[in-house]
């Protein structure tokens, strides 16, 4: 069955990992997609493989002058969006005491400023019955050393899914979010760590999940299709964990 036949949806941070796997997803529901990333060569690789047409747009999350641009393409290609998926992030550990001021400024307009702004630019645009879906993390309920600027953006992005969703609302527009926990992404390959150490890392971090294992972003893309779809037409201002059990330790 085609959940999204017909419809429209943006996805911003589409070129790899989550987004990708839920362009994919979108896509083989019946939906018209866009991807947005900062890399061209990304954007077309993304597009490459999904072997669908495609509308990838290159644009900058943490700018609003290229998120208005973005929302105008959008306009011109469609007239509308019926889903709006705000996946774009990026984490960036560091020690606490390691953090600077370009550090926390850059992380935060990417995951908070650009997430806040891709809604209230795109909300023009929002045909009536729209689905919002923010992505946040488990981070922004439990300590994650390394990850404070990080995990603050994440949990700011659950308060304002929570007030965008009250807001909003009444203008026939549900705003929800998706939770991920530890995702096998290529976001682990972009922490600047050794090869083995990234490694380590991860299966450490797979050790310490009920699961004992990643998720998949196919699996928190289906969390997605949910939000998206009509199936959760009832949902208002939640946040779908899907973290493998990890978030309950």
């Amino acid at each position: 069955m085609q959940k999204l036949q017909g419809k429209t949806a943006l996805i911003t941070g589409g070129n790899s990992g989550i987004g990708l796997a839920t362009a994919k997803l979108f896509l083989e529901s019946g939906a018209r997609v866009a991807i947005t990333g900062r890399d061209q060569q990304a954007l077309d690789e993304a597009t490459k493989a999904l072997g669908h047409d495609v509308l990838a747009l290159r644009s900058d999350a943490a700018s609003v002058t290229e998120i208005e641009a973005l929302m105008s393409q959008i306009n011109r290609a469609w007239g509308r969006l019926d889903v709006l998926f705000v996946n774009a992030a990026i984490a960036g550990p560091l020690p606490f005491e390691m953090v600077t001021e370009s550090h926390f400024d850059t992380v935060m307009s990417v995951n908070l400023k650009g997430a806040f702004f891709a809604v209230q630019k795109a909300l023009p645009l929002l045909a009536p019955g729209a689905s919002v879906i923010l992505t946040t993390s488990i981070a922004n309920q439990i300590g994650a050393p390394n990850f404070s600027v990080y995990a603050a953006s994440k949990a700011a992005l659950r308060s304002l899914t929570q007030t965008l969703a009250l807001e909003l609302v009444g203008k026939g527009v549900r705003v929800n979010a998706v939770s991920p926990g530890p995702i096998a992404t290529p976001i682990w390959g972009k922490f600047g760590l050794p090869a083995d150490v990234a490694l380590a890392a991860q299966q450490e971090v797979a050790n310490k999940s009920p699961s004992k294992r990643f998720g998949q972003p196919e699996e928190v893309a289906k969390a997605a299709l949910f939000l998206a779809c009509e199936d959760s037409s009832y949902m208002v201002g939640q946040e779908v964990v899907v973290d493998g059990g990890m978030s309950l330790l």
